[in-house]
């Protein structure tokens, strides 16, 4: 009898049934999970936002919630679906959490059975994992009691209305809806959308938006974690504010306000010669050429050719806690319509003045030429970078971690053609504008628009100095052999999400 009435106690809720796997809900966790069985139960045909910051227990409540699902609906052909951005690593990841769940409660242990693949049966009660990404076949499943979209943020609008809605049109399933802030025109941010004005219509929570601050009063360590995220990136940048504070930000505007223009104001002197004892790296957009060669500084602003334009940083080691190098600009040039031969000239005698120990530069199109002939020069300082749509968004989310985080710094110049292209560099960043597609990817496109007029002069502005700047992000990934103190990453890595270094890899 005492057994009997410990199953049901177990089955009567959630929680008790994840304890019985070793596992214990945090209070955030549990509030969601009874939230979305009540409304299975009740068959109330709810739609759930669920947003948690990163790694604070999100997938784990959603394998003991399916499992807990399975469970009681065992005896009921019932059928839940879960769809993920992707097939894998997503979907795969989602079945190995459940597959884990169930063979660790001793009330699924041994019961469940895998069918064809992606689908996990308990008794009569199935589960199905599916794949939305957009090529991806999904049509004629049906969920008749519960539809999760995980990563919501990147599934497309047009696959959930076109083949997941009507999975639950017959049904009037609950829908719930995981993920992450991203922009208010993501499948998450309609969602969202849509259930906050439900919820304060009838007063019935819908949404869970949790922000580090409510994890941390549940799990004090995990504050070590948002610091160490703040400290690199920033907590301005969009990876900090939509993944640890659920913040969305926008799909598109001006990508240097002037908060974080200032924090590209640096203290230091602008620099005509090497100082002793310094480190120093090339940073190098190659723009294209013109017949005829011009002088080193001429009518910029007014000119519509594209130019290159070269930074040169001081590189500052590792230090006082700070977990990456911290870059001084200290003299800029620019070239407008010089030959790639006098090009490769006037940069290879400021690299034999400066002795710089890396020289990154624009390999796209002209400027691979250009690299070839300074690696040949100068043997193994040379690092090519080649600009696509991939790329240049992995470089835009990687410069504005270096910048939110306080590392890269103008100097101060303040007078004469230092002065003006110290400036010039200021105007290329107030005139630079952005774009995040809609795309799982969540590429960021960015860049000084065709044919924008420069603020002061009404001349053509242009973004080779930024773009050369921006360059000093590939440093982070490199190995400088400094005594006592590396760099965070070492080697040049991928595209990436800029947070999983932190946690690991995870």
């Amino acid at each position: 009898m005492d057994e009997l009435r410990l199953l049901r106690q177990t089955l009567s809720d959630v929680c008790a049934f994840a304890r019985l796997s070793g596992v214990r809900l945090r209070p955030y966790q549990a509030q969601v999970a009874r939230a979305i069985v009540d409304a299975v139960l009740h068959d109330r045909g709810l739609s759930f936002v669920v947003m948690f910051p990163r790694q604070s227990g999100k997938n784990e409540v959603q394998a003991h919630l399916e499992a807990y699902l399975l469970t009681l609906f065992s005896g009921t052909s019932a059928e839940m679906v879960k769809a993920s951005p992707t097939l894998r690593p997503q979907s795969l990841t989602a079945m190995r959490r459940l597959e884990r769940v169930l063979n660790a409660n001793p009330l699924t242990r041994g019961r469940w059975r895998r069918e064809s693949g992606n689908t996990f049966r308990l008794g009569q009660a199935r589960i199905h994992f599916l794949s939305a990404a957009p090529g991806a076949s999904i049509v004629g499943a049906t969920a008749s009691l519960l539809l999760e979209v995980d990563e919501a943020q990147a599934v497309s609008i047009e696959k959930f209305d076109t083949e997941l809605a009507p999975m639950t049109a017959s049904t009037g399933a609950v829908r719930v809806f995981w993920g992450t802030a991203w922009t208010a025109s993501t499948l998450l941010g309609r969602e969202l959308r849509l259930a906050q004005a439900e919820q304060a219509r009838d007063g019935v929570r819908r949404v869970f938006r949790l922000t580090a601050a409510e994890v941390i009063a549940d799990h004090p360590r995990y504050a070590r974690t948002v610091e160490r995220a703040i400290q690199q990136l920033g907590r301005n940048h969009p990876a900090v504010r939509t993944q640890y504070f659920s913040e969305e930000v926008d799909a598109a505007g001006t990508l240097f306000p002037e908060e974080r223009l200032a924090l590209l104001r640096g203290t230091h002197p602008w620099q005509d010669a090497p100082l002793p004892g310094r480190t120093y790296a090339f940073l190098l957009d190659v723009g294209g050429t013109a017949p005829v060669q011009l002088p080193l500084m001429d009518d910029y602003a007014g000119n519509r050719r594209d130019s290159s334009a070269l930074v040169i940083v001081e590189v500052e080691p590792p230090q006082d806690g700070r977990p990456a190098p911290r870059y001084r600009a200290v003299h800029l040039c620019q070239w407008t319509g010089v030959s790639q031969t006098r090009l490769f000239e006037q940069v290879l005698a400021l690299a034999r003045q400066w002795s710089p120990r890396r020289i990154v530069i624009d390999a796209t199109g002209v400027g691979a030429g250009l690299a070839d002939f300074l690696d040949r020069a100068l043997p193994g300082r040379v690092v090519r970078f080649v600009f696509s749509s991939a790329s240049k968004s992995d470089l835009g989310y990687r410069f504005l971690e270096v910048v939110e985080s306080g590392r890269f710094h103008l100097p101060q110049a303040d007078e004469g053609r230092a002065q003006a292209l110290v400036e010039r560099f200021l105007a290329q960043c107030r005139g630079c504008t952005y774009e995040v597609d809609a795309s799982p990817h969540q590429r960021l496109h960015w860049g000084v628009p065709e044919g924008a007029r420069h603020p002061g002069g009404g001349g053509y502005l242009h973004d080779d100095l930024l773009m050369a700047g921006a360059l000093c992000a590939l440093l982070d990934r490199m190995a400088w052999g400094w005594s006592g103190a590396t760099s965070a990453h070492a080697g040049i890595i991928p595209a990436r999400d800029p947070l999983k270094e932190l946690d690991g890899g995870q």
